[in-house]
């Protein structure tokens, strides 16, 4: 699929049904950022990609969060371009898992390394946007309010990550103080 500016048609299962899927260039700032979170650095002798959402990801805490906020842009991008509800979700689901596998320390970071969320949002917000980036605008309310609730339920995933981590913090502190007093 080429990225050049403008509509390109693609041949799709959806053509068989007399639909036709189009691709949309997208502002440059959403591909790089896709870019930087996801495939900043090249690691030389396995030749893979690996971007600042797995390195900064490597920060306890606030590294997959503060990578998350900055994946949001992309989500809530995908409004102006009028994507289909279906489509937020998608990109909300994929932003959720990649919130969710990536806290888990160091699995995590490898798992950020290999999904890849802001690119899989990047290429369906490409594959799906109704409109183009020079015609891109605001959104329907009722899109906003919907990509709210993803952000909503994307802060009650990250409160219930805080508090798993703070009740494993815990019975881990008390099973070392066990260990030590013994």
């Amino acid at each position: 699929m080429m990225r050049a500016y403008g509509v390109e048609e693609n041949k799709s299962a959806g053509d068989a049904i007399g639909q036709r899927a189009r691709a949309v260039e997208v502002e440059h700032s959403l591909e790089r950022l896709g870019w930087l979170l996801d495939d900043l650095f090249r690691i030389p002798v396995l030749g893979w990609r690996v971007g600042l959402d797995a390195l900064v990801g490597l920060i306890p805490g606030v590294g997959d969060t503060a990578t998350t906020l900055a994946s949001l842009y992309v989500l809530t991008s995908a409004v102006r371009y009028r994507v289909p509800k279906v489509t937020l979700l998608r990109m909300g689901l994929n932003l959720g898992i990649d919130y969710a596998v990536g806290a888990l320390p160091l699995v995590g970071d490898f798992f950020d390394a290999w999904w890849k969320s802001n690119q899989k949002n990047i290429d369906l917000l490409r594959k799906r946007a109704t409109v183009s980036a020079s015609e891109a605008r605001e959104g329907k309310i009722s899109d906003w309010l919907f990509v709210g609730l993803i952000i909503l339920l994307l802060i009650g995933l990250a409160v219930g990550a805080a508090v798993v981590s703070v009740f494993l913090l815990v019975v881990i502190a008390e099973q070392i103080s066990k260990v030590l007093s013994a």
